[in-house]
Formats: structure tokens, C-alpha cells, sequence
């Protein structure tokens, strides 16, 4: 069989074709947990196997992202193996009520503990109530 050269127009492609030809990161949406205190908002994360320097926790443009990747603990390297280690991602937007310079983050045995403190302007205050 012989190998031809056609000249052809080039088709243009969808960006969803040319996204299918890149090689893309796995992610898994790690379960969360959100609970609301007269002081801010406390959010778990479920990281098993994400230790500190796997784990990247930022807000940028009132967006906080979560993105951490689990250490492998076997000793040597695979020959075979059932499962891949994915990366974990997730993201949440953020109001104005949230004081963004405040946030706090602990890793405790793969759970990441987020706080984020109420604005001064969006906790409950007492008003003071005179009589005349």
C-alpha cells in the first residue's frame, strides 16, 4: 500500500476536541462538612492521605481553593496496582460577610479544619435600647 499526501483545508475544531487531546489531571471532590457559629463559619474537609506539603489552600478574588495531593506510603515502586492516588480539588466562593485576611487552616490525622471568621459588620451585636 502506498502513502498518499492530500491536500486538504484544515477543519476547525471544537474546543471540547482540542481539550480531549490534552492529558488531564484527576480530581476527586473531597466531602465536606459546613457549620455556622456566632463567630464565623467552620468548614471540614475529608484528605486522607494528604499530608502538609501535598496540601495548597488559597483565596484569590474571593474564591478559596482547596487542592491537595496524597503522599504515597508504599515502599518500592508499584507492579501492579488497582487504584490510582488522584489529586483532591474543590472550591467555594466566598461572600463579603467572610473576613478573607482572618481564614485559619489546621491538617489534623486528613481532616482540614477551615475557619472563617464573620466580618465585624456581619456578627450579631447587642443594641442597646434607652428609654426616654
Amino acid at each position: 500500500m502506498a502513502e498518499k499526501t492530500v491536500a486538504a483545508s484544515p477543519k476547525p475544531q471544537s474546543p471540547a476536541a482540542k481539550e480531549s487531546t490534552r492529558s488531564q489531571e484527576r480530581h476527586i471532590v473531597p466531602p465536606v462538612d459546613i457549620y455556622e457559629t456566632n463567630e464565623g463559619l467552620v468548614v471540614l474537609a475529608d484528605l486522607p492521605g494528604v499530608s502538609q506539603e501535598g496540601l495548597d489552600v488559597r483565596v484569590e478574588n474571593s474564591m478559596l481553593t482547596i487542592h491537595a495531593t496524597p503522599r504515597h506510603a508504599a515502599p518500592g515502586d508499584p507492579i501492579y496496582r488497582e487504584y490510582e492516588l488522584v489529586s483532591f480539588f474543590r472550591q467555594f466562593e466566598l461572600s463579603d460577610k467572610v473576613d478573607q485576611n482572618k481564614i485559619s487552616a489546621v491538617l489534623k490525622h486528613g481532616v482540614l479544619t477551615l475557619n472563617l471568621p464573620k466580618a465585624e459588620e456581619a456578627k450579631p451585636r447587642k443594641i442597646e435600647v434607652r428609654v426616654n
